[in-house]
């Protein structure tokens, strides 16, 4: 579903590169995650993914990025917007209208939806989202965590086949963050849409990701399934990560000899986890 092959960046204007070589792949119906410190290049990689890199940021592009088999340079923001729907960091610089509903519409009239099948996604995307009884309500008068919906559910509604979210809970309290996660397994799980999200919620990213990819100064230093990135937890220190206290706490009883598993990513699995190293 998403091919990126020596992806190299810089913005105009600026010494060095964003990105440096980066590679990696998404399987159709994945969810990745993307970890790294502050200017890792995370923001750039998943702006890259739908284009917004570099038909809109430009600077010195190298290597080849696709999304569905379309080459995100050649192919228009507007096609890509249709593969990948993005959800950035400033929600409110991405709410356009003045109410839920004509927020979810305008995103369909625009791309030319028929008219005979705008009510149904409309109707079809707040549901799913969980937003329903928002539709009438003005954006100014919601949440942080509803305004994410929002954007969420007027991206939903194009029925992309990926959706890339850029630190979607940097304004959210951890219930409303962990709800928010929630909503984006299930979006994958039962409607297999791709997922690729940037968060620096290391604990939560884990839990409900099923592949890590972790930058570091612009360069990929690791992708995998989530448990085996966990059980490099030096190298994710080193990347400027926040290694998990389970996963720590795994690193420490394997080292004693008390625990063999791999590393918990949830509470559930720490619980067992400690049990086992008890007994």
């Amino acid at each position: 579903m998403i091919s990126v092959r020596e992806l190299s960046f810089r913005y105009a204007g600026r010494a060095d590169f964003a990105l440096r070589g980066v590679s990696l792949a998404v399987k159709r119906g994945g969810f990745l995650g993307v970890a790294g410190a502050s200017g890792a290049g995370k923001s750039t990689l998943l702006a890259a993914l739908n284009g917004v890199v570099p038909h809109h940021y430009r600077g010195e592009f190298y290597g080849e990025v696709k999304v569905g088999g379309a080459d995100t340079v050649e192919t228009s923001l507007e096609e890509l917007s249709k593969k990948a729907g993005y959800v950035g960091q400033d929600i409110e610089s991405q709410l356009v209208t003045t109410s839920v509903e004509d927020e979810v519409l305008f995103g369909l009239e625009n791309f030319g939806v028929p008219r005979g099948e705008i009510e149904r996604r409309l109707t079809e995307a707040l549901a799913r989202v969980g937003i329903a009884d928002l539709r009438d309500r003005e954006l100014d008068s919601l949440s942080g965590g509803q305004k994410q919906k929002v954007a969420i559910c007027a991206v939903i509604a194009l029925m992309p086949e990926v959706l890339v979210l850029d630190e979607p809970t940097g304004e959210l309290d951890p219930q409303s963050s962990r709800d928010l996660f929630a909503l984006l397994a299930e979006l994958n799980e039962r409607s297999g849409i791709t997922i690729v999200v940037a968060e620096q919620k290391t604990s939560l990213l884990c839990e409900f990701a099923r592949e890590l990819a972790v930058l570091r100064k612009g360069e990929l230093t690791m992708q995998g399934p989530v448990r085996d990135i966990l059980a490099r937890g030096a190298e994710l220190s080193a990347a400027g990560v926040a290694v998990p206290p389970a996963a720590r706490l795994a690193a420490r009883l394997t080292a004693r000899g008390l625990y063999a598993g791999a590393a918990p990513v949830n509470l559930g699995e720490a619980e067992t986890m400690v049990r086992e190293a008890a007994a």
